[in-house]
């Protein structure tokens, strides 16, 4: 998130003249006229903790495509928040190796091009090799939905946020559990 704040027409609770946000200059006859006064902005840059679920797919229909994209975008611009990697060993690497993507293309074009969503998936349609028949979509959809993170993760990432031991157990609620907490934690609290 990027914030600009104009501080030209704040002057310490002082109400300033009708050209207040202008810089005053002399005129030849000695009056003040008013000139564009553009202020530096103040930019204030924030980590971006990525809300797109694993469970979510773009028109290709690859479960947890938008959220790889949404990371390595995020990793690009250097707005990824702390503890998420661009492409993690967990299900960033399942999608790069069941589409048979490689790595460090999909960073490559990524920080290069910084694509929208659907030109990313024009990109992994057109890689040599990529494998989007149903049989190998479906196949990764189910690797994805019917992983489950071990006791101690879901332990810990329910009593992180005050539930107790239980439901859910799938690996991409606990993540979105996680995930919201993280967001809770850096923009809300």
């Amino acid at each position: 998130m990027v914030v600009v704040l104009n501080l030209s027409n704040l002057f310490l609770g002082v109400t300033l003249p009708p050209f207040a946000g202008f810089r005053q200059s002399h005129l030849p006859d000695g009056s003040l006229s008013p000139k564009q006064y553009k202020p530096k902005p103040v930019i204030i840059m924030s980590q971006i903790v990525p809300l797109i679920s694993s469970g979510t797919a773009g028109p290709l229909g690859v479960l947890h495509l938008p959220r790889l994209w949404q990371k390595v975008s995020l990793e690009a611009a250097g707005k990824i928040a702390d503890g998420y990697p661009g492409i993690g060993a967990g299900y960033d690497s399942m999608v790069v190796d069941g589409l048979g993507l490689d790595a460090e293309a999909v960073r490559s074009f990524i920080s290069g091009s910084k694509p929208t969503y659907p030109q990313f998936e024009a990109w992994v349609r057109e890689q040599p090799g990529v494998k989007l028949d149903a049989d190998s979509v479906s196949s990764l959809n189910d690797s994805i939905t019917g992983y489950i993170h071990d006791d101690a993760t879901r332990q810990g990432i329910l009593s992180a946020n005050g539930l107790a031991d239980g439901d859910p157990k799938d690996a991409i609620n606990l993540n979105n559990l996680d995930d919201w907490l993280e967001f809770h934690a850096a923009e809300i609290a």
